[in-house]
């Protein structure tokens, strides 16, 4: 299928998006996300002109293989737990430990997602599990696991207590791309020493041309108190525990409607591309992912809709995205992967689901993405 896919200035791109976005109404961000303690280290400690220092716990996690991760214990309460195994994925459970005194949480079910990861490298999807599991404090987890189950692991993950790193900011945060506000990797805390592994870069960017945009939710909490606590905690998942190398989506939205930068993409300050507008590869959809841009909603999408504020600004970001890349929000199109060649007949903003066997996005957000789809459209047509 032809790409329309402009040698672009960065100016050019933020104006085209921040157009689009001026139609619909965004969430502003809080003060207190506007001050979220994130970033690159400092070297000196001591800001430069136009930068302020603040603080942000250090990622804490305990990683375990095989049966050894199944029956984990830590000294530092776990806020999250990630799991991933190979073979069936129905009949899991998890038993969290409370504070020394307290009887152990009853089992409850422990529902495995669609496991992604960098194209060339994707696992079966029907037997690739995975769960990142809100955990809230505990001590430690119990894991039962299917009958045949194989290569399991398990991290327990701590993004709120760990000890403080200073950090360095821009003075204003958050960021402008267009009219979108939107938390840059260093604003919501990514430590950019993840995405290394004995000092090479575990997956190298690469980019290619857009073709497709798939929507995700992250099957976690609801209501979340602190959403970047929860991208941080996604972030050490992915990039650590599943050896991705880096988080698997371009951007994530929360309840609130902050936009959150996702995969690295370089130093020129625009999140997702490079500087000629072609976009960063990303771990969302295995075996599918390069040339399609995966944006993920904070919570679980089961039976609820996104709140008004998350759809709003996931509508101003699909807008402002198919505007810029000429493409039709209410096309179907044949996906051609640039990498292994793989194809796919699907729409042009399709659900994680339309690619592999998952749940993802949900099957109320599921439902409710051929309005999205309208929405985007009626949003690119007033702009034209």
């Amino acid at each position: 299928m032809p790409h329309h896919t402009p040698a672009v200035s960065r100016r050019a791109v933020i104006g085209t998006i921040g157009a689009a976005t001026a139609a619909v109404a965004v969430a502003p961000l809080s003060a207190a996300a506007a001050e979220a303690p994130a970033g690159r280290a400092s070297q000196s400690g001591r800001p430069s002109a136009g930068q302020r220092v603040a603080d942000i716990p250090r990622t804490r996690a305990s990683s375990a293989a095989g049966e050894a991760a199944t029956a984990v214990r830590t000294s530092f309460p776990i806020e999250y737990v990630g799991v991933s195994w190979t073979g069936p994925k129905r009949g899991a459970s998890i038993r969290l430990h409370r504070p020394e005194g307290a009887a152990p949480a009853d089992w409850q079910p422990l529902a495995a997602g669609c496991a992604g990861g960098p194209d060339g490298h994707e696992a079966d999807p029907a037997t690739a599990a995975t769960a990142l599991i809100a955990a809230g404090g505990a001590l430690g987890f119990d894991l039962r696991l299917p009958d045949g189950a194989t290569d399991v692991r398990s991290a327990a993950i701590d993004t709120v207590g760990g000890p403080s790193r200073q950090v360095t900011l821009p003075a204003t945060t958050p960021m402008m791309f267009g009219r979108i506000e939107y938390l840059s990797r260093a604003a919501w805390g990514a430590d950019e020493t993840k995405r290394f592994k004995n000092g090479v870069e575990n997956t190298p960017t690469a980019y290619y041309p857009l073709q497709t945009l798939t929507v995700h939710h992250t099957d976690g909490v609801n209501a979340d108190p602190d959403p970047a606590a929860t991208v941080r905690a996604i972030y050490e998942y992915h990039a650590i525990t599943l050896d991705w190398g880096d988080i698997g989506y371009h951007f994530l939205i929360d309840e609130a409607g902050r936009i959150y930068e996702g995969r690295y993409s370089g130093t020129d300050g625009i999140p997702a591309h490079d500087s000629t507008g072609k976009v960063v590869t990303a771990f969302h959809t295995a075996g599918f992912n390069s040339g399609n841009l995966g944006i993920a909603l904070l919570g679980t999408l089961v039976d609820q809709q996104p709140t008004d504020a998350a759809r709003a600004s996931l509508t101003a970001l699909l807008a402002g995205l198919t505007l810029w890349h000429g493409l039709d929000p209410e096309a179907h199109v044949t996906f051609v992967n640039p990498v292994n060649g793989v194809t796919k007949p699907v729409d042009m903003i399709s659900g994680h689901r339309d690619w592999l066997a998952t749940d993802c996005p949900g099957a109320t957000m599921y439902a409710s993405l051929p309005a999205l789809r309208a929405d985007v459209a009626a949003l690119d047509n007033l702009l034209h």
